[in-house]
């Protein structure tokens, strides 16, 4: 038998290829899931009027003095609903959009971010959703049982419970009776798609209320959400910090990091394509760009820079045992994305992390908030603090890998996230793929959940990666037509898309970079369900997604220990913070 070839020897050949064929082929329509994949169900028309819809009974779902504040008709999206708002005690917000003349019994819940505190609107991994597009779903979404200017709903043990957990779950239920009380029948199935917290909201009903929706798509999950917004955005947040108070690095610095990187670790997969397609095989030290004279930094960091893209890379320790207070930092190749999430653009400017790590620490982490004016100063990374995130594990945490009710009632449930997220790492992500795996079983987890990493794409979208996908359409053929998804085509975005969500390019990023980012605007690439990749085929145009096949991942390697990892084993959940 002739031995297989190392995977870096592997990677020099496809290189050597991709670099000969560049030319477009003749144009290829990508495949993936499309509407004729799913059920054919009638249009519903209502039987009831927008406006009598204030008076259906929620109180038997949110308890007394939960009702519909208002019912009118209107349009979204260039479709007809009728508009429900409604609040489920004690302050439960929610919005219920009902087409009035093409709802295809179908309920879609979308989730919100950060802590929440509004309504969102935004449908994420659904571009091109042709029901969703038509006006096939009824649509809901909640603030999770607070407004954003409430800035002590923390201090009520039941907004910390509502925010937690019920807040999704019972406009789940509301929604399903208005949706019953407006057409005369049920929806036919339901799902749910959320990103950053919505991902964890996702999660929060796949592993407390498996009966709610028959499909979740996850997306960028705060699913470690204790130690993901203390110490994970703490510590970004401080290891800019300099012993005078005012951050190291600048945005203007990163497009020199990122080059580098690149210029190490993007030819690992075999193709020079401005990304790094598996960031865990990509050991970048930042010191090769350290400055030989103080006197030179123009294209160069100096040692105080280095230092701190170092920390960023590494994560906290406690300082006793050496041992990590997080499952993992950026990955090598998401740079460009710092800006603004804790590398400030200038030097004044209130970086997110310190803003989501504050937001989170004298509101809702700890079983008693600290004083208003706690600072991220008196933020200790050590095995200490770790241990007063614990007691609230149960309660905001969605790390239960024990999905077997959600799987055993038919449940499907794909996660996704983007390789260059700086504002949860993807680590995260894969390691609660592998819990599961680890407590179900590989087969029978594949046989109701799939994860997709997405190379070079940021927090919930955007990036110098392909981020526009869809992932409704396969979520609903594979609960209503069996068709289990296989690889999904993304697509990267132009600037002429309405309401496209892709970030802009930092000012800062050298003429040569934006010319080739502008170039890649319109490529579609395949991914694969973790752990394959995509690899180019060197017979066609690169940046088509039918020029890209299945292939074996480049590292098998496990995410690391750490101090939580008993988080993602099995838990009874907490129902409310016991006072």
């Amino acid at each position: 038998m002739k031995p297989s070839q190392p995977k870096y020897v592997r990677a020099l050949s496809l290189l050597v290829t991709s670099l000969i064929i560049q030319t477009p082929a003749q144009a290829r329509t990508p495949s993936s899931a499309t509407a004729d994949n799913i059920a054919r169900l009638a249009v519903v028309k209502p039987v009831s009027a927008c406006s009598a819809l204030t008076g259906v009974d929620l109180n038997d779902i949110g308890g007394q003095g939960s009702r519909v504040l208002s019912a009118s008709e209107s349009m979204r999206n260039d479709v007809a609903v009728c508009a429900v708002e409604g609040r489920l005690a004690p302050q439960i917000n929610f919005r219920l959009e009902l087409p009035t003349g093409t709802w295809a019994q179908r309920y879609l819940q979308v989730g919100c971010g950060g802590l929440c505190g509004n309504i969102n609107s935004t449908v994420r991994a659904a571009d091109g959703c042709k029901p969703l597009d038509t006006g096939a779903f009824a649509v809901a979404s909640t603030d999770m049982g607070h407004q954003a200017a409430d800035n002590h709903f923390g201090d009520d043990p039941q907004k910390r419970a509502d925010f937690a957990h019920r807040g999704v779950h019972l406009t789940a239920l509301a929604s399903k009776k208005l949706i019953t009380a407006f057409y005369g029948r049920k929806a036919e199935y339901a799902y749910f798609s959320g990103c950053s917290d919505g991902g964890r909201e996702a999660l929060i009903e796949a592993q407390r209320y498996p009966d709610d929706f028959d499909g979740i798509i996850a997306g960028a999950p705060a699913l470690n959400f204790q130690v993901q917004k203390t110490l994970y955005h703490g510590w970004m947040a401080r290891s800019n910090r300099g012993a005078d108070g005012k951050p190291i690095l600048l945005a203007s610095r990163l497009p020199l990091l990122h080059k580098a990187v690149l210029a190490q670790c993007d030819v690992l997969d075999g193709q020079i394509d401005g990304l790094v397609s598996d960031p865990r095989i990509c050991h970048f030290d930042p010191a090769v760009l350290q400055c030989k004279t103080a006197a030179d930094t123009a294209n160069c960091l100096s040692a105080e820079e280095v230092a701190a893209v170092r920390r960023f890379y590494e994560g906290p320790k406690d300082p006793v045992s050496g041992e990590h207070l997080t499952l993992g930092g950026p990955q090598p190749g998401s740079e460009l994305a710092w800006a603004g999430v804790f590398v400030p653009v200038s030097a004044d400017q209130t970086v997110y992390s310190e803003t989501a790590a504050l937001e989170a620490i004298r509101n809702v982490v700890f079983e008693k908030n600290p004083s208003a004016d706690f600072d991220l100063n008196a933020l200790n990374f050590d095995k200490k603090t770790f241990d007063q995130l614990r007691p609230l594990h149960a309660l905001y945490d969605a790390t239960n890998p024990d999905l077997s009710p959600f799987a055993s009632r038919g449940g499907k449930l794909i996660l996704w996230h983007g390789w260059a997220d700086p504002n949860i790492s993807p680590l995260n992500t894969l390691a609660y793929h592998e819990a599961v795996e680890a407590q179900m079983g590989k087969t029978r987890t594949e046989a109701f959940s799939r994860l997709y990493m997405l190379p070079g794409v940021y927090h919930c979208g955007g990036g110098e990666g392909p981020s526009l996908v869809d992932l409704l359409t396969p979520i609903m053929a594979w609960v209503e037509k069996s068709q289990a998804p296989d690889a999904i085509v993304a697509r990267q975005a132009g600037p002429e898309k309405a309401g496209n969500r892709q970030r802009p390019l930092p000012k800062a990023l050298p003429a040569s970079m934006v010319k080739e980012n502008v170039g890649n605007r319109g490529r579609t690439r395949k991914v694969f369900p973790y752990p394959f990749m995509a690899e180019y085929d060197h017979k066609g145009y690169s940046k088509n997604a039918n020029s890209y096949q299945r292939a074996q991942p480049l590292t098998t390697e496990k995410t690391p220990h750490w101090m939580g990892a008993g988080f993602f084993k099995p838990y009874a959940p907490l129902e409310r913070q016991v006072d």
